[in-house]
């Protein structure tokens, strides 16, 4: 698995591309990654409605990388599964580090 693609620097922080599964079973970061796509894959567990899904996401992404949920932006696919977001106040190899825990392979 090579999540290096889906994680790049910013000016403020790190972006992260992600394709979210919602309705899972299961809460799973990292659960694949889709190469073609160059976009982690993350399973949640709440519909995609009234932004519940954005909001675990959000949520999840501040506990594996160990900040405040105000630290976390995203920044495009509100109402899509392909949804980007600016974790702020990291470098990539501290994101890196952090989400290769959480691989699924």
């Amino acid at each position: 698995m090579t999540i290096t693609d889906a994680v790049k620097k910013s000016s403020n922080g790190v972006i992260i591309d992600l394709e979210v599964i919602p309705e899972s079973k299961n809460v799973k970061i990292i659960s694949g990654y889709n190469p073609w796509r160059k976009r982690i894959t993350v399973k949640l567990t709440q519909p995609p409605q009234k932004g519940k899904a954005n909001k675990q996401l959000i949520n999840e992404l501040s506990k594996i990388l160990m900040v405040s949920e105000s630290d976390i932006t995203l920044i495009s696919g509100q109402t899509s599964h392909k949804k980007t977001v600016l974790i702020k106040g990291m470098d990539v190899k501290q994101v890196l580090d952090l989400l290769k825990v959480f691989c699924y392979e």
